[in-house]
């Protein structure tokens, strides 16, 4: 079972809502919702655009072939990348069908997309019709495979330091021990290396990549072409870049839905 560290669940400017909405949100580019916090676990998926999800153990983020499991008592917040409809569902911690602790990234398939769209469309409802829904939803959560999009973030002062570069340069193309010297971290490649497999559970190209992938997503979501989306986030050609992004998300990115 994964872990999750609480982020910042003391802070006074963090709502907290006793009950996880089952709602729909439409949120423009670059919108979402601030740091909050819900003693239901909840299902956020975004049917158009990119949604990200963002706690202090990192980001998560899904375009509308993936949605996001925020567990219980998870302090977050949700950013919006191109016009998104956010589609949420509440459900009380007794239902946990993948027995998850720590946000996650699911995928979803034609049947889950359609009963999370149907079950977000009339919240008010109720009765045996919609339990039943509910049960087949959470039957076909327990058979979704989950799905590494997960950017940890790093903790350790001289990891940050490095990473702080690449966040606002995905496209650097510089190796550790050069942003390392820049970044003025106070540690050389080898140790910097071991504190990346240590603490964020990945090695720095990993990890880089999936900055380049996350950053990538959220390009695409505003429309940005293809050629353009390769070289902002580092990829030396297009080709390059649509073999990893078929690699990661099961499609090129001429196909990513919007």
């Amino acid at each position: 079972m994964q872990k999750n560290r609480q982020a910042g669940t003391g802070h006074p400017q963090v709502r907290h809502a006793r009950r996880a909405p089952t709602n729909v949100n439409h949120l423009d580019t670059h919108t979402g919702i601030d740091a909050h916090r819900h003693d239901d676990h909840q299902i956020a998926y975004a049917a158009s655009g990119v949604l990200s999800i963002t706690t202090d153990s990192g980001t998560w983020v899904a375009p509308p072939t993936r949605a996001l499991w925020i567990p219980a008592g998870t302090v977050h917040e949700h950013r919006a990348y191109g016009r998104t409809d956010l589609h949420c569902v509440g459900l009380p911690t007794r239902h946990n069908p993948l027995d998850l602790d720590a946000p996650a990234v699911i995928a979803v398939g034609p049947l889950l997309r359609e009963l999370i769209l149907a079950y977000t469309r009339e919240p008010r409802e109720r009765g045996p019709a919609r339990r039943r829904m509910l049960g087949v939803l959470l039957d076909q959560l327990r058979v979704s495979p989950l799905q590494p999009l997960h950017l940890p973030a790093p903790g350790d002062p001289r990891l940050a330091a490095v990473c702080a570069l690449l966040y606002a340069d995905p496209a650097d193309p510089r190796g550790l021990a050069a942003l390392a010297a820049d970044a003025g971290a106070g540690a050389g490649e080898r140790t910097l290396s071991r504190l990346f497999r240590a603490e964020l559970g990945m090695t720095f190209p990993q990890w880089r990549t999936q900055l380049r992938l996350h950053q990538a997503l959220r390009l695409l979501a505003v429309g940005t072409p293809v050629t353009a989306v390769a070289h902002r986030c580092g990829w030396s050609s297009a080709s390059a870049f649509i073999d990893v992004f078929r690699r990661a998300f099961g499609h090129t990115p001429g196909a990513h839905p919007s």
